[in-house]
């Protein structure tokens, strides 16, 4: 799954050169869901980042705890919580990795994974908006999870789906026909990630600090025996 994320500052100009800002990237070295973060999603044909709440909230959500932070990916058509979104409101969330945990004898020991060159990585996500009054709206955002690549498996059975920059505008459009949409919601290519154990600090969301993400060991990558 995607507990937790890692979003240093990023380059998005050099990966998305068209992509307008409403406001600044939100970074954070520990993200946990149920908290702002930016998503880039069209508007008007026009690619735009702003902020979104972590966990899809659509009008008809009594309780807010509810409010899932992820979607499987073989179940966006066929339930009612994600069936318009994926078919009208798609995003891409810009992070630099996203934190899983790998269960150990006696704790579970924290990994971040990431591009194997440290680069941005765009999760495919859907979103919503809830109109609060005639002019105030509140929109909400949950990422797309589909099976994690035999490489990576050992760490954590699912993983967000990664769009590639070339497939940004592909995802974006509503008018891609949903199955071209779906296809684009894959494992990453084995040697696109790899991970590398962090510090256990990172268990707590409050720890917001950059030694959240420092390695504590060398990174695994897809060409390593085993993770």
């Amino acid at each position: 799954m995607a507990g937790r994320l890692f979003i240093p500052p990023l380059d998005l100009a050099r990966l998305l050169p068209d992509l307008c800002h409403d406001a600044p990237l939100i970074t954070a070295a520990n993200l946990s869901p149920r908290r702002p973060v930016s998503q880039i999603r069209l508007e008007g044909g026009v690619a735009r980042l702003s902020p979104v709440f972590w966990g899809l909230t659509p009008p008809w959500l009594t309780v807010l705890d509810h409010a899932p932070h992820c979607a499987r990916a073989e179940s966006l058509e066929s339930r009612r919580m994600f069936r318009d979104a994926f078919a009208a409101r798609r995003s891409l969330v810009p992070v630099g990795g996203v934190y899983v945990w790998k269960p150990q004898p006696r704790f579970k020991q924290p990994f971040l994974i990431t591009r194997v060159d440290r680069g941005p990585l765009l999760l495919a996500g859907v979103w919503c908006r809830y109109h609060t009054s005639l002019s105030e709206h509140a929109d909400s955002m949950a990422l797309i999870t589909v099976p994690a690549g035999a490489p990576l498996a050992p760490l954590s059975d699912r993983l967000p789906a990664v769009i590639a920059a070339d497939d940004a505008a592909c995802w974006l459009d509503p008018q891609t026909p949903l199955p071209t949409a779906k296809a684009l919601l894959r494992p990453a290519p084995g040697e696109l990630l790899g991970a590398f154990p962090v510090s256990r600090r990172v268990n707590d969301p409050k720890n917001q600090d950059p030694a959240c993400a420092h390695p504590t060991g060398p990174m695994l990558r897809w060409s390593d025996q085993e993770i």
